[in-house]
């Protein structure tokens, strides 16, 4: 079995509502969505997540795809040593991740159809009969964000993620107008590092009531200890999200026991299997991993939900933005409607593309252009 061939197109799929936080203002979800084919006929898929810009995470998985084609999908670290080392990606890591990500996925997709098992069973074995989601909060207004509540609430779901880190007196009214909406379920807030330690220590005294899950990035990711210190000083669970963007510095933070918590992504780390390793070292250093999106279809969605099953120790209430999208590329994914995803029981992903659906998000990115992370001020 050797790829044959390969195919990448860009697609656009439009959030439900805008996501707003101290770092973003984002409208939707551009990424790759990526075909490997066989010489025997089997196909992969793979999806290569955007990042500040898709053209150059595109170009990317193009620049290396001489050591793609050709190959044996069973040998895809030997691939990507030889495309970090050979083709120099090793000096562009941050891309060369997001683009390897994608390939990735693509080539465990192929391997785990040839062996005829779900991804899951190809890493190891499901630890867990299924998963947990989040229902992800947005905006300024208090009312709106009461209304997105009560929906999330009525659907059943139990961890609530809420972004802070604009506006001081605007975030603890926030926060406490959805703790009375929530009752007891988890509830998290995430200052993508906007609070100077003294602020986060201010900040998390005042919304002391609300009982938070945890609290994710509440300062910046460098110098590496600034998180450790502020953990050391708060009652609140503290999950490290920035500062986790490649193999190298998620080990070292999880090594050095910043947080409590890592939310991290196997498109951050390069692989699935990247992403596995980290995920285990957590554990043996008493952490727990929550899994990341900053906006994905619903291909990188299965495929980490693939890994995160396999993982010994991670929170309930990982990340998604299924449920907020406007449609998708593959068929309908369970956490549209609901909190629980259980187990994959296809061979390989067992993604299904929806073809319309893929043309139509690529005519859109063709039409538009990329959804950036930030917006003109209106």
């Amino acid at each position: 079995m050797r790829i044959s061939r390969y195919d990448i197109r860009v697609a656009n799929v439009g959030y439900e509502h805008r996501e707003l936080s101290s770092q973003v203002a984002r409208d939707g979800v551009t990424a790759g969505v990526l075909r490997l084919e066989t010489d025997d006929g089997l196909v992969g898929w793979g999806e290569v997540c955007a990042g500040a810009d898709i053209a150059s995470v595109v170009d990317a998985v193009r620049a290396m795809m001489p050591f793609v084609l050709g190959a044996d999908p069973w040998r895809a670290e030997a691939m990507r040593r030889d495309a970090w080392h050979r083709g120099l990606w090793q000096f562009r890591e941050g891309t060369a991740n997001f683009a390897w990500a994608g390939i990735d996925m693509a080539l465990t997709d192929l391997c785990a159809q040839a062996a005829g098992v779900p991804v899951h069973a190809l890493l190891g074995g499901a630890l867990h009969e299924s998963l947990s989601y989040f229902w992800y909060l947005s905006g300024d207004d208090v009312d709106d964000l009461v209304a997105q509540a009560r929906v999330g609430v009525a659907r059943g779901y139990d961890t609530f993620y809420l972004k802070v880190g604009r506006d001081e007196v605007g975030d603890v009214r926030r926060v406490y107008a959805v703790r009375d909406v929530v009752g007891s379920s988890r509830l998290r807030v995430d200052a993508n590092g906007a609070w100077s330690v003294a602020q986060a220590c201010r900040m998390l005294a005042e919304l002391s009531d609300a009982h938070l899950d945890f609290v994710e990035q509440p300062v910046r990711q460098v110098p590496r200890d600034l998180l450790k210190d502020l953990r050391g000083r708060v009652d609140v669970s503290v999950a490290a999200n920035e500062g986790l963007w490649s193999e190298e510095q998620a080990r070292e933070r999880i090594e050095a026991r910043v947080a409590d918590v890592y939310c991290f992504s196997p498109y951050w780390v390069g692989s699935l299997r990247s992403y596995q390793r980290l995920g285990f070292l957590a554990h043996e250093h008493g952490a727990q991993v929550c899994k990341h999106t900053h906006g994905e279809l619903g291909i990188a969605a299965t495929a980490a939900h693939h890994v995160t099953l396999t993982l010994p120790s991670v929170v309930a209430g990982h990340q998604q933005t299924t449920a907020h999208m406007r449609g998708d590329v593959t068929r309908r994914l369970p956490i549209a409607d609901g909190p629980r995803w259980g187990l994959p029981v296809e061979p390989g992903l067992g993604v299904e593309i929806d073809e319309d659906a893929l043309a139509t998000a690529a005519e859109a990115f063709e039409r538009d252009g990329q959804f950036w992370p930030f917006q003109d001020a209106q």
